[in-house]
């Protein structure tokens, strides 16, 4: 979603999907850090590496979703007025509980960017 104008009614529907997904955040977190554990465990197994791709990929997912629900909170915290006022937006992102959502959102962020680079394990290809 960009920055430019929306109408009212447009604003409200992106405030109330992005309300319910941010409601899903301590949900989606907690399931970061199963998939981590999942990872983690297999690693410490030995596990073949399609399994250590599998988990992978679903801690790569997981990440994803929690990031999601992250800045859709963010958003809420801003208000219906920041889909379309770009200088309230910037204002309201200044206030200390919209800085921390921020800040949450941009770890999440990091740390998927971080497992896509070096934490998904490459699963070789097959001989023809």
């Amino acid at each position: 979603m960009g920055l430019a104008k929306q109408s009212t009614a447009q604003a409200r529907e992106s405030l109330a999907s992005d309300r319910e997904r941010a409601e899903r955040l301590p949900e989606l977190l907690r399931t970061v850090a199963e998939a981590q554990e999942a990872l983690e465990r297999a690693r410490t197994w030995n596990a073949p590496v399609e399994e250590l791709h599998q988990r992978g990929v679903e801690l790569d997912t997981a990440l994803t979703e929690a990031m999601r629900a992250a800045y859709a909170r963010e958003r809420t915290l801003v208000g219906p007025r920041g889909y379309g006022d770009r200088i309230y937006r910037r204002k309201r992102l200044a206030n200390p509980r919209v800085r921390e959502a921020t800040q949450v959102a941009e770890r999440l962020l990091t740390a998927r960017e971080a497992h896509r680079l070096h934490g998904i394990q490459r699963v070789p290809r097959q001989a023809v």
